[in-house]
């Protein structure tokens, strides 16, 4: 898909058109074009990881191993004066599931990227010791990075900082993705996060801490005073919004006590759906120990609210991290959370993953099949856990495998309650009574991740007990936007999800940026390309063990029901997943199994997709 060498490229508008390339066994870096038709069919961000992905990853390696491709990928709209446009993507085959690995995250490094002249680097190889990348437009250095290797990602991005300057982007890891926890993270800027399926990890086994990116040079932009015009008047549509000042005060921590009163709220590893203590840790309480903000690069609608934890530290938080390292463990204590939260991002651990285990780990030490003790709500005890988790040490040995191989190792019926879909951990919505989300969190793309389809909210609004066609329609909806469209543009999802910043304006956007006229029925089909391409990339590297239960939630949302709240006695219908899941597969143009068709892939310009897994 990508150019050839000596084959001539159009220089394009909106794209840089240039993909830096690393070879970190060798040392080397080199730059490689790519054309309209590449650009125009997968956009950026997901869409060019996933490509680059399945040609590039060969199928069967270790996700741990040299030759597993790391790509850092930004879109046409990143870095622009727009709203929110200050995201890149992070993939690789995943550590923790085996299959495509992604995750999204707002950092300077994005921008500074574009700005450098390329819309997404490739990593490969390994370095024999630690090593990182410095990027300053034309200049790529592979630096020894012995000073900062075995510190907190806090400390590592400070250092670099004062070496290169406080305007360079950083991504980085910690502990954890040195130490490949397969749920470490990709860290930047003290609590910008991404990849949550191990993508930290994949970094580690490299022996890759860091990539530095200072980039000086213009996006070349088809009318340039055009999309000035249109971010300026974005801006301006963003702070007008009814929701806007509501958001400022409380960011995604809105969600927790919505959560609490529609009985979704993670609690107990997902086993209850309500906490007694939810309003300790809510968007309230937050309100009142908030000491500052935080946001991504060219973000007016800052979401990361700062309070300190119980150690006299900043911490940064959000709904997610919230509730699965508060409610989900039984912990009402938002100052003990958040330190928890800080720990992780320092140590660069994914938090809904580390929330999930603790949880995990808490009800098997319950069950009494643990030598070791971890009680729920117990500060002491999840802090341990987490520190352990990190060094391989006793229990966190275990830990660190995350809840699916956590679980077949433990054996006792856990995986039962091992709350994740093809080994990515569930994050912060109990399904029992939402049947719609749970088929959202089962056909994600990487795994049980909400920013595909968070269709919670509609699907209470529009009813829960219903099984009908008109929600595997949403599911769809919200994975070609969300899933295919802002993971490819690369934007934030935000103002749209949350302000209602109406769609129309990412494809005027666009042309602007671009020259090319992409309406959004355009970008909802490079969403379906892409979640076709993904699912064929699962389906290749599993092979004769893929089938349709890959897609199925975890069975205690089918098999025990919450005993509190008003969704007490609730459960998933078997049946009715059955009959969403079949809806979803014949919409899709996927087979009983979940497989695209040749038809559908051939639709979809992925013809030689079709013949690499044998579709039918």
């Amino acid at each position: 898909m990508l150019a050839s060498r000596g084959e001539e490229v159009t220089i394009m508008k909106g794209w840089t058109g240039k993909i830096l390339r690393v070879d970190l066994s060798r040392e080397k870096s080199t730059v490689q074009e790519f054309g309209a038709d590449f650009a125009l069919k997968f956009l950026g961000g997901r869409g060019f990881a996933a490509r680059i992905l399945w040609d590039e990853t060969k199928p069967g390696i270790s996700p741990l191993s040299p030759e597993n491709p790391l790509v850092i990928a930004t879109g046409p709209l990143t870095g622009l004066p727009l709203p929110s446009s200050g995201k890149l993507v992070v993939a690789a085959k995943s550590p923790l599931t085996g299959g495509y690995g992604d995750g999204n995250m707002g950092s300077w490094a994005a921008v500074r990227l574009r700005k450098a002249g390329y819309d997404a680097m490739v990593i490969t190889g390994a370095a024999r010791e630690p090593k990182y990348i410095s990027v300053a437009d034309e200049s790529v250095e592979i630096k020894d990075a012995q000073d900062v290797w075995k510190t907190g990602s806090f400390e590592a991005e400070k250092k670099l900082k004062e070496k290169h300057g406080r305007s360079v982007g950083v991504l980085t890891i910690g502990q954890g993705g040195e130490n490949v926890v397969r749920y470490a993270t990709v860290l930047s800027q003290e609590g910008r996060s991404g990849g949550r399926p191990g993508i930290g990890a994949v970094m580690g086994s490299k022996k890759l801490k860091a990539v530095v990116i200072e980039g000086t040079k213009e996006i070349l932009l088809s009318d340039e005073k055009k999309l000035m015009e249109l971010g300026q008047e974005g801006y301006r549509h963003v702070l007008s919004k009814p929701n806007y000042n509501m958001w400022k005060r409380q960011g995604t921590l809105l969600v927790l006590e919505w959560c609490q009163a529609n009985c979704v709220l993670p609690t107990y590893n997902f086993r209850e759906a309500v906490f007694e203590e939810a309003a300790n840790i809510a968007g309230e309480a937050m309100e009142k120990l908030k000491v500052s903000q935080r946001g991504c690069p060219n973000c007016n609608m800052t979401c990361g609210n700062v309070i300190e934890d119980i150690e006299g530290h900043p911490s940064e938080l959000d709904y997610e991290n919230v509730a699965m390292l508060g409610s989900n463990i039984g912990l009402g204590d938002l100052r003990k959370v958040a330190h928890l939260n800080r720990m992780a991002d320092d140590y660069g651990l994914d938090t809904i993953s580390m929330g999930n285990t603790i949880g995990f780990m808490m009800e098997a030490s319950e069950k009494k099949l643990l030598k070791e003790r971890f009680e729920w709500g117990n500060y002491d005890d999840a802090k341990r856990l987490l520190e352990d988790t990190v060094r391989g040490e006793g229990a966190g040995k275990l830990a660190a495998k995350g809840t699916k191989a956590a679980a077949e190792e433990l054996g006792h019926d856990s995986s039962r309650w091992a709350m994740n879909v093809k080994g990515l951990e569930i994050s912060a919505y109990n399904c029992h009574s939402a049947p719609g989300m749970a088929l959202g969190f089962g056909t994600c793309s990487i795994g049980a991740h909400h920013k595909d389809a968070w269709v919670i909210s509609w699907e209470i609004n529009a009813g829960r007990e219903s099984y009908g066609p008109e929600k595997v329609a949403k599911v769809l909806e919200f994975q070609r936007i969300r899933g295919g469209g802002f993971e490819s543009l690369v934007t934030c999802r935000f103002p749209w999800i949350e302000l209602d910043f109406e769609l129309e304006w990412y494809p005027r956007f666009l042309e602007a940026a671009t020259g090319t006229r992409i309406t959004m029925d355009d970008i909802n089909t490079v969403g379906d390309r892409i979640y076709s391409l993904i699912r064929a990339y699962w389906v290749r590297e599993y092979g004769s063990k893929w089938s349709r239960a890959m897609d199925y939630p975890p069975a205690r949302w089918f098999r025990e029901a919450p005993t509190k709240g008003a969704q007490r006695g609730v459960m998933i219908n078997s049946q009715g997943y059955e009959r969403l899941l079949n809806e979803y597969y014949e919409r899709r143009g996927w087979d009983k199994n979940g497989i695209p068709h040749a038809a559908t892939l051939q639709k979809l310009g992925l013809g030689d997709v079709a013949k690499v897994i044998g579709s039918q």
